[in-house]
């Protein structure tokens, strides 16, 4: 489901609540520092993940504000503000509050994230639809390698898969992201379409997930499912 729209006063509201006061454990955060934008692409992916609209995905525009708290018994929790962009269009999506807890102890970010939207939701979900349509109404099952290319191409037919694969991949980074490690969605090495007697589409992906900062290229396999 894409996350709730909220008035403008209400987002205020939330903010002003969210945002930690009089803390001696409390660092205010440059906006434009790696570790905050870090954190808000984090918060991002699991936004992606949970939301399940390839029409509805975004990409982190600007950090507005952003402040750190030092949690003794639990690890650093991050309090964000920030703008988003339409993944595919680059326009402005809206805003978003977040919240992100990178416990002490191996485990995976701990997120909570609200947004605004410019997008009407109606819109959405005629976009998810057609990218649904457009994946069930293949002739034969969709196999395809390198997307996109080496020139950084995507064909068109093969958008709604990229679409997916950003969709889905979104889980897998935001698992394994930690303070100082991040990841992007580099290429998708192999796709291959299942058939299914249901509504659903399903498809087997390996990707390739670039590391940040230690440039490392990780491979991952994920089977997918979707209906919108």
């Amino acid at each position: 489901m894409p996350g709730l729209r909220a008035s403008p006063p209400a987002f205020l509201l939330l903010l002003a609540l969210a945002f930690p006061r009089g803390s001696l454990a409390v660092q205010e955060l440059e906006p434009g520092s790696r570790s905050a934008a870090a954190a808000a692409r984090v918060a991002l992916l699991y936004r992606n993940f949970q939301a399940g609209s390839l029409g509805g995905l975004r990409a982190l525009g600007q950090v507005r504000k952003a402040t750190l708290k030092n949690i003794p018994e639990s690890g650093h929790k991050y309090y964000l503000q920030f703008s988003t962009e339409d993944y595919r269009t680059g326009e402005d999506a809206g805003n978003c509050l977040a919240t992100v807890l990178f416990p002490k102890k191996k485990s995976r970010p701990v997120v909570s994230i609200k947004c605004s939207h410019t997008k009407d939701q109606k819109e959405i979900q005629e976009e998810d639809n057609r990218f649904y349509q457009r994946i069930r109404h293949q002739s034969k099952p969709i196999t395809a390698n390198n997307i996109p290319d080496s020139y950084g191409n995507i064909e068109p037919a093969l958008e709604p898969v990229w679409a997916l694969a950003v969709a889905g991949s979104s889980s897998i980074m935001w698992e394994k992201s930690t303070e100082t490690l991040g990841y992007f969605l580099a290429q998708v090495k192999s796709v291959r379409q299942w058939l299914r007697k249901d509504d659903f589409i399903e498809f087997d992906y390996t990707v390739l997930l670039h590391e940040i900062p230690t440039q490392e290229i990780i491979s991952c396999h994920m089977r997918l499912t979707w209906l919108p």
